[in-house]
This record gives structure tokens, C-alpha cells and sequence, in this order.
């Protein structure tokens, strides 16, 4: 079975996304959401039909989510840490609180699959509470997908 990587994180808003402390990180959403959807590798990304991840908000109100699927880690690794992503991404305490657990997990999903937002949760719950694993990860401590087949 072949394999894409799906992403989910979550930022604790430090304010309302209409406030003028978010004024910057709204502002940019269009550009770096339209980067990612233009990057290698890139597959999917949630959101609603009028192209909106920030209005769902299945974490709470003052969490926003970005759920995504990539051809690899590479392209996911490339996209984040690679392009003008980068420079939004380390201004994030200017918008986000801090957070005590994992924000961030990365999971093998099957070509074609897109993940719901409880799929997601799931995950990142049980990174939250469990060392990495084939099923919830990081690029940290990665899994390839030949492990997830291993784990079964």
C-alpha cells in the first residue's frame, strides 16, 4: 500500500483573528496558505468552500487547526521550514501562546485518504499522551511508512 503524510497543528490564539495584534498573521494567511497549496508535494489541505481552515474550530474557540497531506516528509519538511513559511512561522509567539503538550503530529494516511478532524485529534491526542509511534509522530523522532505496515 502506498502512503501520503498527513499533518495536523493547532495554535492557541492570543486574540480575537479581527484584532489588531493578529492584524500581521491574518494578513498573510491568503499568501502562505496559497505557497503551500503551490509547493512540491503538496495534496490536501482542510478547509471550508470558501477556502477557510481558520473558521473551524473543533479544538475550541480560540484554537485554529491546519490539517494537511503531503507527498513526504520532505516536501512537508521543505514547505515549513524551507520557504517564506519560515519567517511567519518564528513570529508565532507574537500570536500563539505557548503550548504544554504536542501542537504538532504527522501520521501515514493511504494515497488518496483525507483525514477527518477527530482522525486528526485522535492522533494528536495519542502523541500527547504516548511516546512517539508508526501511528503519531514528529519530525523529531520520524516513522517511515513501512513501519505503520510493521505495526499491524
Amino acid at each position: 500500500m502506498k502512503y501520503q503524510l498527513a499533518q495536523l497543528n493547532i495554535a492557541t490564539l492570543l486574540a480575537p483573528l479581527d484584532s489588531p495584534e493578529l492584524k500581521d498573521f491574518v494578513d498573510n494567511l491568503d499568501r502562505i496558505n496559497a505557497l503551500a497549496e503551490q509547493s512540491q508535494g503538496f495534496v490536501w489541505r482542510l478547509q471550508t468552500a470558501a477556502g477557510d481552515a481558520t473558521a473551524l474550530r473543533p479544538f475550541g474557540e480560540d484554537v485554529i487547526v491546519n490539517l494537511s497531506v503531503w507527498d513526504s516528509v520532505e516536501a512537508l519538511h521543505q514547505f515549513v521550514y524551507r520557504s517564506a513559511h519560515a519567517p511567519i512561522m518564528s513570529r508565532r509567539r507574537e500570536w500563539f501562546a505557548r503550548m504544554a503538550q504536542a501542537y504538532m503530529v504527522l501520521w501515514w494516511v493511504p494515497t488518496g485518504h483525507q483525514p477527518s478532524v477527530e482522525e486528526a485529534k485522535q492522533r494528536l491526542e495519542q502523541l500527547q499522551t504516548q511516546e512517539p509511534s508508526a501511528e503519531a509522530f514528529t519530525f523529531k523522532k520520524l516513522f517511515p511508512p513501512e513501519a505503520l505496515d510493521a505495526s499491524f
